[in-house]
């Protein structure tokens, strides 16, 4: 699967897109791939409790995942999966 990172994910990542193989079809799945890869992440993403951090956002085919089923959202190779981390400024 083809994720989109931002903002300060891209140098975490190596770059905006990432190929990521996971183990699931769930966005937690990924996710959890992705903290496998690129550990660093881990802290940026997750809380202790390994929800979503405030502010950090999880669009699949442009639509947040809180509005769907949040971290157990089911996802197709063919979808669009773009992750948002807490953004600053003004």
């Amino acid at each position: 699967m083809q994720v989109k990172v931002f903002a300060n994910l891209r140098d975490i990542c190596g770059g905006v897109q990432v190929e990521v193989k996971s183990d699931g079809d769930r966005v937690i799945d990924i996710l959890d791939k992705m903290v496998e890869m690129f550990p660093e992440i881990d802290e940026e993403i997750f809380t202790e409790e390994k929800k979503l951090k405030p502010f950090v956002h999880v669009y699949i085919n442009g639509k947040n995942i809180i509005h769907l089923d949040d971290l157990q959202t089911k996802v197709e190779q063919s979808d669009q999966f773009a992750l948002f981390p807490p953004v600053a400024g003004g």
